[in-house]
């Protein structure tokens, strides 16, 4: 009897993909069965990474730096320019509760056995980092950027694991990331195991490093507008008119920073890096929702390679001011400061 029971099961749960398959298209289909089956991953490798000082210095620099991993995996002081992260909460989670992102939690990553990474293997680390599998094989939250990080090398991605181990153990229970059902459908298919070795990279130029650095870093994730199709600016790569909710409260829209003259065309390579050094243009301080405050460990050859990016990418006119009143705005079809400026 619980032999038939479970076939029926079976056949009502394969009659439903099915259905969802018919009826929503093939890409439904399979996420559905995602949901059911788990999100696609590679098998855990029984791997412990050497610990050495180098790979401890390189892991800082990127996890410091360019991936910001304590942005999201910290409690920060808003009390202060940029929102700094005290020592004392380095790396021990954040749960965002005035970040509009309901039921996200960002765990604590430090090597406490009890409420952090302490149990979890070095894989267990690098797969997350890259791939967005939990250490329990569940699927991340893509706020989690590892459709970024997974270009990183396996040796880059080495020393942030050997770095992670080696900061203070700090003791903070917290709860799980929450996911909805419509959630789950839509990011179990994200993740793509990483089967083949990744070396590191080589690169030509300095626009060939500040590409990779970029994209590992996101920035065109906040700069751009992704969510408005059919306006005028959608997809439009560092055009701005993205709104973010910040933790301290307000709601802003993320600026132009490609190379027109309502984004950044007056900036210069020294400019750009005195703003991502102090966090101001020129008496004009950022908000800390831009963090600055991780990319101003940057070396200067990095930051520099970032800007030849930048300075690259096809100017796209549109004002975006958050120093102003918010006014309805043409291209985005948005009401942010600078909106009536567009027309």
């Amino acid at each position: 009897m619980k032999k038939l029971v479970l076939i029926a099961i079976l056949f009502v749960l394969a009659g439903t993909i099915l259905a969802v398959g018919f009826n929503f298209g093939w890409n439904a289909y399979y996420s559905a069965w995602r949901v059911l089956l788990g999100p696609a991953r590679r098998s855990l490798r029984s791997v412990e990474f050497e610990r050495t000082e180098g790979r401890r210095q390189r892991g800082q620099y990127l996890a410091e730096g360019i991936l910001a991993c304590f942005r999201c995996h910290s409690d920060r002081d808003w009390s202060e320019p940029g929102g700094p992260v005290p020592n004392e909460k380095k790396g021990a989670g954040h749960v965002f509760n005035k970040e509009d992102i309901p039921g996200l939690v960002a765990p604590n990553i430090t090597p406490d056995l009890e409420t952090g990474a302490g149990k979890w293997t070095d894989d267990m680390l690098a797969r997350a980092i890259r791939e967005g599998i939990g250490h329990d094989g569940r699927v991340l939250h893509p706020q989690m950027w590892y459709r970024a990080f997974e270009r990183l090398s396996d040796e880059d991605v080495t020393s942030v694991v050997v770095y992670l181990r080696s900061i203070p153990a700090i003791r903070n229970p917290l709860p799980q990331t929450r996911m909805s059902f419509k959630q789950k459908f839509r990011f179990s298919t994200m993740p793509k195991p990483i089967m083949e070795p990744r070396p590191s990279q080589m690169f030509a130029t300095p626009k060939e490093r500040g590409e990779f650095l970029e994209f590992v870093g996101d920035c065109a994730g906040c700069h751009t507008d992704w969510y408005h199709e059919g306006s005028a600016v959608n997809g439009r790569l560092f055009a701005g008119g993205n709104l973010i909710d910040s933790p301290t409260g307000e709601r802003m829209f993320s600026p132009n920073i490609t190379p027109d003259p309502s984004g950044i065309s007056y900036y210069d390579e020294n400019l750009f890096l005195t703003v991502m050094r102090t966090g101001k243009v020129g008496a004009r301080p950022l908000h800390g929702v831009m963090p600055w405050v991780f990319y101003q460990n940057l070396s200067d050859e990095d930051l520099k390679a970032i800007f030849a990016w930048l300075r690259a990418q096809e100017p796209v006119k549109h004002v975006v001011d958050n120093t102003e009143p918010p006014t309805y705005c043409k291209r985005c079809r948005q009401k942010h400061g600078g909106g009536e400026r567009n027309n």
